[in-house]
This record gives structure tokens, C-alpha cells and sequence, in this order.
């Protein structure tokens, strides 16, 4: 079952967050497998999708934001865009386009940053926005601070987190065609949650940086756990076996409903509006050659087809959509 852990170590300024997606990461494989003319992802591309199905899931965790987290690396690799997206109620998304074949065993460099240009951005979508409100983006390249390539998609997200929060963040990462699998360690902000101090807290966040002895110590403890102990074992099991020397607390497990799972955001109302974006002469230039339009989502592999009349009533302004195409498998 899918699981997600917090805890503190009591009287200290380190948290942890450990998550273990299975129904919907396999959820997100299936429909991939099934509904793609390329079939399932290569194993490179498999893994390295389920360790951001994992990181986005503690991010959010992290920063328990009302609206979408949406993780996103992209370059110019055979794969061109991967994303992963997750829900306030760990609803989750996944999916990859590729240009070109991922030679098996290929690292993060082959896939997506081959001359040192590909970017990791986050994107923060509310729910409900203010007028003229846009979502917060954060984007980082993948490489270090003496432009060496980095290897792990753990390494980039550091680096992310440590250039836009000032906070040391250790994350273990794993995944394979069952389990997407991350655990996270954090160095508390020394002013609270979300650095409100203002610029003098960001500045002594930024000078404790490396420094604090006890987070390089648990940090240290983390980066101990094997890949295959975190695809295999329980949470309870890893966190005794890493941090038995450790006062820890352990909140209650989040569960029920809002574990993390498979749901896809797309509906016939969002591909409406994305003809209507294309505009009525590009539209009626789709009907000519194809004789409908078809759209399908890349995340859960729905068609969605208009056909010219309810094409028309679109660029008619019609109150109600017509339901004469719907969704289709």
C-alpha cells in the first residue's frame, strides 16, 4: 500500500518525510503501457520518472500547498520533457516524451542535458487565484556550482532547494516498475515555517548553511540507505534501522483518501477551451484534413474527440459543451 510519513527528531532542528507510492505509480505505468503507440517507457526512463513521482509527493508534503505541485525536467536528451505533478490530496500525475531512444543503463545527463542545458523547474498553481495572480515557478539547471553535470535527480533538487530556501535538504530516491520511493531530510528554517522573518531570517538561513552539526550528522545516516532497502522495506523498518540512536517522533501515518494516488486533472471542458486557444481558422483547417479532432492526454491516455458540429457550437459561444464525442479509450 501506498504510505507517507513525518517526523521530527525531537529537540533538534531536523524533520524527515518518507513516502512509498505503489497503486498509483503502477497506475501511471499501466496506462503508459497501454495507451502509447511507443509502448512502456525504457527502464532509465521508467526510474527516473518514479523518483519524481517520489520527490514531488515530499515537496508537496513539505510545503502542504492548496494547489498543484508541478515538477518538470526538460533539455536536450532523447528525453525531451518529463513531469510529474501531484494534488494537495496526493492526487498524481506522470508522464515523459521522448525524441529518440534512452539506451539502457542511461544516466540522468544522457536523458535530458547532453550539452548542459537542460532545467529543472517547479511550478506552485493555487487553486484559487487572486486576479492577475500566476503560479510561482522556480527553475534551476541541472548542473552544480562549477557546471559539473549532476548525475541524480536527488543531487538537483538540493541544489534547488538550498539556491531558493537557504535550507540543507538530504533526499534518497528510488524506483522501479512497482514502487516510486523517496525519504527527505530537512534542516528547519531557524525563523519557522516558511522563512517569515523576512530578510534577516533568509540570511541566517543562508549563513547556517553545511553548519549545523546535528542535520550533517542525520543527513549522513540517510545517505547510508540502499536503493533496494527503500523499494523493499517498510517505513517503520527504515527509520529504526537508519535512526536507532535517535530521538524520534512519528506523527500518524497520512492515510485514507489522502494517500497518494492516481487521478488525472484533464476533462472535455480543458481540451475545449485548448481549440478555442487554436482558433477557429486552425481548427477548421483540422476538420478539413482529419474530418474531427482528437486530442488525447499524454498523462492518463484519454481521447477526446470533436467532430465539426461540436466544433461549431464551441465557436458559437454555446452555454453547454456538447457531449456527442466524450472521452473514448
Amino acid at each position: 500500500m501506498s504510505e507517507l510519513h513525518k517526523f521530527l527528531f525531537e529537540g533538534l532542528p531536523v524533520r524527515g518525510m518518507l513516502v512509498r507510492v505503489t497503486e498509483g505509480w503502477a497506475e501511471v505505468l499501466r496506462r503508459r503501457a497501454a495507451g502509447s503507440p511507443a509502448g512502456a517507457y525504457p527502464l532509465p526512463v521508467q526510474n527516473f520518472l518514479g523518483e519524481m513521482v517520489a520527490a514531488a509527493c515530499l515537496m508537496q508534503a513539505n510545503i502542504k500547498f492548496n494547489g498543484a505541485l508541478i515538477l518538470q525536467i526538460f533539455g536536450d536528451g532523447p528525453v525531451k520533457l518529463a513531469v510529474a505533478e501531484v494534488q494537495p490530496d496526493f492526487a498524481l500525475r506522470a508522464t515523459a516524451s521522448l525524441s529518440a531512444p534512452v539506451l539502457p543503463g542511461a544516466s540522468l545527463s544522457a536523458m535530458v542535458n547532453l550539452n548542459n542545458l537542460g532545467k529543472c523547474a517547479i511550478t506552485l498553481d493555487p487553486k484559487e487565484r487572486f486576479p492577475g495572480q500566476q503560479p510561482y515557478q522556480g527553475v534551476v539547471p541541472l548542473f552544480g556550482d562549477r557546471r559539473e553535470k549532476l548525475e541524480q535527480l536527488s543531487g538537483v533538487l538540493e541544489h534547488y532547494m538550498l539556491q531558493s530556501e537557504q535550507l540543507d535538504t538530504r533526499l534518497v530516491l528510488a524506483a522501479d516498475g512497482d514502487v516510486a520511493a523517496g525519504l527527505l531530510i530537512q534542516r528547519l528554517p531557524l525563523e519557522g515555517a516558511g522563512n517569515l522573518g523576512g530578510e534577516a531570517a533568509r540570511l541566517a538561513n543562508e549563513d547556517e548553511s553545511g553548519l549545523n552539526e546535528h542535520y550533517n550528522r542525520i543527513a549522513l545516516l540517510a545517505s547510508s540507505l540502499k536503493r533496494e532497502e527503500l523499494l523493499t522495506l517498510d517505513a517503520q523498518t527504515i527509520l529504526r534501522r537508519l535512526f536507532w540512536q535517535e530521538d524520534l517522533r512519528i506523527f500518524p501515518a497520512v492515510s485514507g483518501e489522502a494517500v497518494p494516488h492516481f487521478a488525472c486533472t484533464c476533462g472535455r471542458e480543458r481540451v475545449a477551451n485548448m481549440i478555442l486557444g487554436l482558433g477557429r481558422d486552425e481548427a477548421q483547417s483540422i476538420l478539413a484534413e482529419r474530418g474531427d479532432v482528437e486530442v488525447g492526454c499524454e498523462f492518463c491516455g484519454l481521447q477526446y474527440r470533436f467532430d465539426p458540429i461540436d466544433v461549431a457550437a464551441l465557436f458559437l459561444g454555446a452555454g453547454d459543451l456538447p457531449v456527442s464525442g466524450g472521452p473514448v479509450q
